[in-house]
Formats: C-alpha cells, structure tokens, sequence
C-alpha cells in the first residue's frame, strides 16, 4: 500500500517541478516572441542554437530559398555545410512551416528531389557532398528550386535487379 500511495515529500516535489517546468515555459514564450529573436524556431533544437549562434558569429550563413512559386523563406548553414546539409535544413524549415500553417502533413522528400533541384545562378547543386562554397554559395546568397529530371543513369534499383526479383514469381508450378 505504502509504495501506491505518494509521500507528501514526492508530491511537494513534484508539484514544484511542474511548477517550475510552467514558469521556463512561459519565460520560453516571451523570450520566443521577441522581434529580435524571430529567427529561432518554436521548439529549437541543440543544434538550431548552435547554428544560430555560428550565423552571429561569421561561422554559419543565411540562405534564401526560393519556392517555384516564387515564396522564399530562409535558412541558416554553417559556412562549410555541403548541398546535403543545405537539403536537411531546408526540408526541416519547410516541415516547420507546413506544421505551423496546417497542422501535421506528410511531404515525400524523395519525390521531391527526385523531380526537383537546388540552383545557385542557374548551376544545379547535384552532388550531395560538395561544399556550397564550391557552387558560390555565400552569406546571404538565394538558391531557387526548379524542376530536374533524373536519368535512368542515376537511379538505384536497374531492370536487372527488378527482372530477377520477379522472374522468381512468374514460373509455373
């Protein structure tokens, strides 16, 4: 019975956690709604702070996106992030956005890379691990999304490998 039932301590303790849990929420909130801090996302990560403090810093900078319907948002890299990193960041403010604006959705990023691409002054950003610096990519630079059609060259899985799968099926017993 002992073990159920709450010691007085425990629940003093608990309350004055909860207590103080709700006081760094609301502090939280404040600090969030602060023009000068518009920036940081609503729940931020270790690593959103981190890049942040970088992008003050000189070490991180701030890329536009430009949407094909010409809507842009920005994001902010380290200075020697690759078109991956660049990718990433822009699929999580992208999710952020759509969580903010209609709730929970689900975005195929496969689909989307697989028929889109990042440019920089008309240079598509194709290979994952380059640096942006090597594409041009500065503090303050815009890459758009345009439509991009993969070859077959580039795809994973090649008929071979499909035939063989289903050659297994269509033999008759």
């Amino acid at each position: 019975m002992d073990s159920v039932s709450a010691k007085p301590e425990e629940v003093a303790a608990y309350q004055s956690s909860e207590a103080k849990q709700a006081r760094l929420q609301s502090m939280l909130s404040a600090l969030l709604d602060d023009p000068i801090l518009a920036d940081v996302p609503r729940k931020p990560s270790l690593a959103d702070v981190d890049t942040l403090i970088n992008l003050e810093l000189g070490s991180a900078m701030r890329v536009t996106v430009v949407k094909l319907d010409n809507s842009s948002f920005d994001v902010a890299v380290l200075n020697s992030a690759t078109v991956k990193d660049l990718k990433l960041a822009v699929r999580k403010k992208i999710s952020e956005i759509e969580q903010e604006q209609m709730g929970h959705r689900h975005i195929s990023w496969k689909h989307v890379w697989d028929n889109y691409c990042l440019t920089h002054h008309n240079e598509k950003l194709m290979d994952d691990n380059s640096a942006l610096s090597s594409y041009g990519v500065r503090n303050n630079s815009k890459v758009c999304f345009s439509p991009h059609i993969m070859s077959r060259v580039h795809r994973k899985h090649s008929r071979r490998r499909k035939h063989r799968f289903f050659h297994g099926l269509s033999k008759k017993l």
